[in-house]
């Protein structure tokens, strides 16, 4: 064996550039094409306008603005702009920047001196401008590398800085900003800073009343069981409720910052919900029958603020400030004063919060039974072996005790059918893709109880794949991908899939877990070349590009595809459609609409938008069909 030399020359300093450049995962987590939230596109456009938030904060700017285009982002704010001798220094020097000193932010939501110098290192166009004083500063660079450092000049524009970025398609492959992602991105900036205005590629984005505004915007009053409760203090802020649907809903923030995987500041909250609720009913609740159906939003001001990553997703700290008391005790003093007051001051909305508590007990309680039983057919089905094809992440480590690092490497494929998983089995990463496969066409669960998950095998078994059990917490895999046939058949179970996670864990819908897998409609090849054709346009440039006459393949089922083909579109050029809740979405009348009794509406919409091939022949029987499976998947 040949014996591998360790000297001098082993040892490499990278200077700040390289470093980000070759482990931006450590700096922007992980990168992504801008198919989830969490991609790195949308954490390099959170860096540069947190620097103008932070502005806000201070006092300085009431207007933010900010435009994406092609891929090219522009944000401009009105504060106090970088001093124009440090304009170079602040966006490409590591650990330089205006945070450092406490005094002037004292609560930011950076502290490192990182954010921008990663934006900077990993786009392939950056531009900052200073405006401060009459005068202008501007500097461009390429991956980092300053390309052009202009003079200060006379300015007459508004005092304030200016950043232009494109991210480097070398390191985010096939990247694309999705508007649904940075609208909920600024909303939640408006929703923290109230009285900011945000204007994005002409929407506006302004909150009179905070955590309020977010509430009443993502859920509809005719679904609450109670008027949102809203409480505000010094350093924190929390609007709750309680709904009808399944599952626990929050949003929490700290310093301005969506706290996306929570911390010490949300498992503080919940558990004085808990406790509040408990002393003030005088009954000891059981925890998740006060906290079924809520749904919380809870904003706090931290000092000096630390995070289990640079992402900022996840509060780690223990204490409000240095000399202040634990965010424990800051938050459970918080709500037992003010929550216990209101619920005093308001007895109606006490009585049908304490009715929410019971009607989920007695759901609770009925289903104990049914849920034991599901349990042990569960691990009776030998579900490791026969259902789901793990991932090594996960059956190498059997006290599931993966870190969130690594289980935001995994991903599910959802099949049906034996074809369609022996391919993907096949053709998957083993290290970090599992398979689940489903018998036959799953029930149409809509307007069903919980019950329902435990008496079918097929939904008991998913949700122990998934271990989503008993909370979200434990989800096994970051992403959950449908993956069904692109015919019709295909089309029904994938409908069947969405009703039941919206259903009876929409929490995973919204956190973004929820994935459909596109793959190619056609194969169109020669002896020399081969594309494969997501659509029927694509198809026809396909054929226009080779020469003489092609095979032309329609791919009706995943099981047609080969797993040396397959393993292309379920590597690093996946395409998935990501289940995306807007603001403004009900899921009892999106379920109502689809799944319910109203089939000729329905049918309609159907009809007309699924990507259908239409055959000069048959085009009609096909539509036929449709409809005819949309009925009876109604029924």
């Amino acid at each position: 064996m040949d014996q591998i030399t360790y000297t001098e020359e082993n040892i490499r300093s990278l200077d700040w550039r390289e470093h980000i450049r070759m482990r931006p995962g450590m700096y922007i987590g992980k990168l992504g094409d801008g198919s989830t939230p969490d991609d790195g596109i949308y954490v390099l456009l959170k860096e540069v306008i947190d620097n103008c938030i932070d502005e806000y904060v201070m006092g300085y700017g009431k207007d933010i603005r900010v435009e994406v285009n092609d891929g090219v982002v522009e944000v401009r704010d009105f504060g106090r702009g970088i001093p124009l001798g440090k304009v170079v220094d602040c966006v490409s020097k590591i650990n330089t920047g205006g945070k450092y000193d406490s005094k002037a932010f004292k609560k930011s939501v950076g502290l490192n001196g990182v954010g921008t110098k990663a934006v900077n290192a990993l786009s392939d166009y950056f531009l900052v401008q200073a405006v401060r004083e009459g005068k202008t500063k501007i500097a461009e660079f390429n991956q980092g590398e300053i390309t052009k450092d202009h003079k200060p000049t006379k300015s007459d524009e508004k005092q304030g800085t200016r950043v232009v970025f494109k991210p480097d398609a070398e390191i985010f492959r096939h990247f694309r900003f999705r508007s649904e992602y940075i609208e909920n991105q600024l909303w939640n900036y408006a929703y923290l800073n109230s009285g900011l205005k945000i204007h994005f590629n002409g929407k506006v984005f302004f909150s009179k009343d905070g955590l309020l505004d977010l509430l009443n915007r993502r859920t509809q009053a005719e679904h609450l069981r109670y008027p949102i409760i809203h409480l505000k203090g010094e350093d924190i802020e929390v609007a709750m409720t309680h709904g009808q649907q399944y599952g626990e809903q929050y949003y929490s923030f700290v310093n301005g910052q969506n706290t996306t995987q929570g911390g010490t500041h949300l498992n503080a909250f919940k558990e004085a919900i808990v406790k509040t609720i408990r002393e003030f009913f005088n009954k000891s609740y059981d925890p998740k029958d006060v906290r079924s159906s809520i749904i919380a939003a809870i904003s706090v001001r931290v000092e000096e603020p630390v995070f289990e990553s640079q992402t900022k997703t996840k509060l780690g700290s223990q204490d409000i400030s240095p000399d202040g008391p634990s965010i424990r005790t800051f938050i459970n003093d918080f709500i037992k004063h003010d929550l216990d007051n209101f619920l005093h001051k308001n007895p109606e909305v006490a009585k049908e919060l304490q009715k929410r508590i019971m009607q989920s007990e007695r759901e609770r309680k009925e289903i104990a039974d049914i849920k034991k039983l599901a349990n042990q057919r569960a691990k009776k089905a030998n579900l490791h072996n026969k259902k789901l094809r793990d991932c090594r992440l996960h059956y190498n480590d059997p006290g599931r005790s993966v870190s969130d690092e690594n289980r935001l490497l995994t991903t599910i494929f959802i099949t049906e059918g034996d074809s369609a998983s022996g391919s993907i089995t096949k053709a998957r990463d083993v290290q970090t893709q599992a398979v689940f496969s489903l018998r036959g066409k799953p029930l149409n669960c809509f307007g069903l109880t919980k019950k329902v998950v435990y008496e079918n095998e097929e939904f008991n078994l998913l949700q122990h794949a998934l271990d989503i059990e008993d909370s979200l917490d434990d989800l096994r895999y970051n992403r959950v991908v449908i993956s069904t046939d692109a015919d019709v058949d295909g089309m029904h179970i994938r409908l069947l899939l969405l009703t039941f996670f919206l259903q009876f864990f929409p929490e995973l819908v919204r956190a973004g877990h929820l994935y459909i897998l596109d793959t190619p409609l056609f194969r169109v090849r020669d002896k020399n070349q081969t594309f494969y054709c997501y659509s029927e346009t694509e198809k026809q440039d396909a054929i226009r590009k080779l020469k003489g006459k092609p095979e032309i393949t329609r791919f009706k089922g995943l099981g047609e595809i080969s797993p040396s083909e397959f393993k292309d579109f379920i590597g690093e050029d996946i395409r998935l459609e990501p289940v995306l809740f807007n603001d403004e979405t009900d899921v009892e009348d999106v379920l109502a609409y689809y799944m319910g009794k109203n089939s000729p509406e329905r049918q309609d919409f159907i009809i007309d938008n699924l990507r259908l091939e239409k055959d000069e022949v048959n085009g009609q029987a096909k539509e036929e069909e449709v409809a005819a499976v949309v009925e009876e998947g109604a029924s």
